[in-house]
């Protein structure tokens, strides 16, 4: 009984392996594409247009952006942002103003997606997290100076 287990097991990894091989059982067609260029661009300007290909956005009071006062480590600062905007909120992106490459996230949201993300992010220094909501065609933003007392990104 145990021969005959182990026999199949053996059987299903050849397969397994194979296929892997093969190149037939890579994550590679499940994996979107995703906008490297947005993420290492070095100023926020840049890094809209790269992702929303322009980079102006109305100001919102609809977006609600909660981010701690004073991060005590910057490696891990915990933001959460939400918006009750009028349309379908296609994406949700987050950035920070004076990072080296300030898209710290950015979220395409479904028709069905509650409009909120939760995530953790690096800030170098103190800077500006800025929340960036697409809705109905259009950018809106709003933002929160966030004081960081140990940096994030190696300082």
């Amino acid at each position: 009984m145990k021969r005959r287990t182990i026999l199949k097991g053996t059987l299903a990894m050849g397969v397994i392996g194979t296929g892997i091989s093969a190149g037939l059982l890579t994550p590679r067609s499940v994996l979107a594409a995703w906008p490297k260029s947005a993420f290492s661009a070095t100023s926020v300007g840049d890094a809209l247009n790269a992702m929303y290909a322009t980079d102006k956005r109305d100001s919102s009071s609809k977006i609600h952006l909660k981010a701690p006062d004073i991060a005590e480590n910057g490696a891990v600062v915990q933001i959460t942002v939400s918006a009750d905007m009028d349309h379908h909120v296609d994406a949700i992106s987050i950035i920070a103003e004076k990072n080296v490459n300030p898209m710290a996230a950015s979220f395409q949201l479904t028709e069905h997606s509650n409009p909120f993300v939760a995530t953790r992010i690096k800030l170098g220094k103190t800077s500006n997290v800025i929340a960036v909501v697409k809705s109905n065609g259009k950018l809106y933003s709003t933002q929160k100076e966030v004081k960081v007392t140990i940096g994030g990104c190696g300082g």
